[in-house]
């Protein structure tokens, strides 16, 4: 059941026949509603360009795609899409058309007697940000009879200049506790449980510092290219679509300090103090990467210059690697390697902490070899879970050591699949829960670290398409 208090609400999704909306929030949607986790009385309202779509033909798009996302279209489900699935076209997104569409909400809340809570979710390109809020503002979309509540997808601008002036517009006319920046890999159930697994036990947050650990890595790789994405890509590149905010968000979550209480403004505080405490970033700490032409299990991939819509000479990162050092008590002299990157030999997410060896190799008279370090990787995605690498006595009557793992896998605990992020992020949003959300001097902060990188580009190495990435991204462990 939804959790008491939580009242139902409007949900305005603009982009409504958009890419996001059609595979990642209608298919979040219809989860929430078939556990119940959302008030029977929520409303959505899609909001797109097309004003002759017909609300019966955006409702048949909206079922294929709940079937095209493995979501179980019952007749339950489809009842729900018939009542509680709307549309409305927005033409040239002028003022008048703003005004109509806040008359077409005013009248939904009044058909269904809904108490004027609403939720607006901007599920459009980051350039179509101001426009939209403006035109929210002109039409009084941000009041309400009860709360408003606005939802920006990442990327929250292109820079520090930009994130800045986005900042300001949106304080123009929302109060910063109404704005949710969303950066779906924090809804995660396995993001989260990070939290749980340092902060809740104190095995690991006892040695989760610099006297024991060497160094940590934190990997977001992807085996798919950039798909029908050239033209957002060729713009933006990895280390503002994935390094600014989705790897960022993962070190400060391993790097910050605990915080005074799990809410939304202790965690942002802590967040903060580790984007301020890293140090600047050096020339010879960052590599760039483009994949080119490959084969993966007798496949052709294209090289990224070979995609559709790219630039035949362009220069833009499809990868990533940075050594970030932390000038904090906790960090001081323990790396931190983000590194991202596309048509890499496997997806994964994962942070990887490489725990220092011990002081003195005793074992190594005895069998000839050091003991390994040991190790701990935090699987992210898929396969969630943990490993834990040790060492232990071989049987038999030499003394031999070998490397062991213990694992964890949610899937063998819990045997459900853990739920993906927008559906926490959603049902966050009608709760007024702040937590997971990215806040206004968070995404400054951000920018601020990267901002001299984006006005000095480095070399851009090349890769193999299904590789590890380009090899002069190696040495950033061993530097």
């Amino acid at each position: 059941m939804p959790r008491a208090g939580v009242e139902p609400c409007v949900f305005v999704f603009f982009g409504a026949t958009g890419d996001l909306m059609q595979r990642k929030l209608l298919p979040a949607l219809a989860q929430l509603v078939r556990d119940r986790l959302l008030p029977a009385e929520c409303h959505v309202l899609g909001v797109g360009r097309d004003e002759g779509l017909a609300v019966d033909r955006f409702r048949a798009t909206a079922m294929r795609s709940l079937a095209g996302a493995g979501c179980k279209v019952t007749a339950k489900m489809a009842r729900w899409c018939a009542t509680h699935l709307h549309y409305e076209g927005l033409g040239d997104g002028s003022a008048a058309q703003y005004i109509l569409l806040a008359s077409r909400i005013a009248q939904l809340e009044a058909t269904h007697g809904l108490p004027g809570n609403r939720v607006l979710y901007l599920a459009l390109p980051p350039t179509a940000f101001p426009l939209t809020i403006e035109g929210l503002a002109a039409a009084g979309l941000h009041r309400a009879r009860g709360w408003t509540r606005l939802v920006i997808e990442k990327p929250f601008g292109r820079d520090l200049a930009s994130a800045r002036k986005l900042n300001a517009l949106v304080h123009r006319y929302f109060a910063e506790d109404q704005v949710y920046r969303i950066d779906h890999y924090l809804g995660k159930e396995s993001v989260q449980n990070l939290l749980a697994f340092r902060f809740g036990n104190a095995l690991f947050e006892s040695a989760w510092n610099r006297d024991h650990i060497h160094s940590v890595e934190i990997s977001v790789a992807e085996d798919l290219g950039i798909e029908q994405r050239a033209r957002y890509y060729e713009d933006a590149g990895a280390l503002r679509d994935m390094v600014q905010n989705h790897l960022t968000q993962l070190l400060c979550l391993t790097a910050m300090e605990v915080p005074a209480a799990f809410e939304a403004d202790s965690i942002r505080f802590e967040k903060v103090k580790v984007l301020r405490s890293v140090a600047p970033i050096r020339d010879d700490a960052i590599v760039f990467g483009q994949y080119e032409a490959g084969r993966v299990r007798r496949k052709a991939l294209k090289g990224y210059r070979q995609e559709q819509g790219v630039d035949a000479q362009s220069r833009i990162e499809t990868f990533v690697a940075v050594r970030l050092e932390i000038d904090n008590w906790r960090w001081q002299g323990v790396p931190f390697i983000l590194r991202t990157g596309k048509r890499l030999a496997r997806r994964v997410t994962e942070i990887t902490i490489h725990f220092r060896s011990v002081p003195v190799s005793l074992f190594r008279s005895l069998d000839g070899r050091a003991a390994d370090h040991n190790v701990l990787v935090i699987t992210l995605q898929p396969d969630e879970g943990f490993d834990l690498s040790f060492e232990v006595k071989s049987p038999g009557d030499r003394f031999a050591l070998q490397t062991q793992h213990m694992d964890f896998r949610y899937a063998e605990a819990f045997g459900a699949p853990l739920a993906a992020g927008y559906e926490t992020l959603l049902r966050d949003v009608v709760q007024g829960d702040l937590t997971l959300f990215v806040h206004a001097d968070e995404a400054e902060a951000s920018w601020s670290l990267y901002a001299p990188l984006l006005g000095r580009r480095p070399k851009v190495h090349p890769y193999v398409a299904g590789s590890r990435g380009p090899l002069a991204a190696d040495h950033l462990l061993r530097t």
